[in-house]
């Protein structure tokens, strides 16, 4: 037992569940989609076919170098597609969630569910 009794407390604030089991539900979470941004650009891929970049950037608030960063880690995941093309002779990148990204966040959710109880 923890000297401070912490411990006891842990317990009693979630009966039958042990410390184990509470780590189980925490590893359970999707690494990638813990980050705000990249949760942020996940979700608002399911609500629309495909968002351009700067329209993410108007949304997120995140400077170019920032999303493009989170966007190429959900790239390389999987979890996003990216379409390149020009508009108006102008390059244009439109992002698009894939089925695997939309899996990573619904077991992401389920986790946060069954961690929160």
């Amino acid at each position: 037992m923890d000297p401070s009794g912490r411990e006891d407390t842990l317990k009693a604030g979630f009966p039958g569940m042990a410390t184990e089991g509470i780590r189980r539900e925490i590893e359970n979470l999707d690494r990638l989609l813990e980050h705000r941004v990249r949760l942020a650009i996940i979700v608002l891929l399911t609500r629309y076919d495909e968002v351009s970049f700067s329209r993410l950037k108007e949304l997120t608030g995140e400077t170019d170098g920032n999303l493009g960063a989170n966007l190429r880690k959900l790239e390389e995941a999987g979890y996003i597609e990216a379409d390149k093309g020009y508009e108006e002779r102008r390059p244009i990148t439109w992002y698009s969630v894939t089925s695997e990204g939309l899996e990573a966040l619904s077991q992401h959710i389920q986790a946060l569910e069954d961690l929160l109880g």
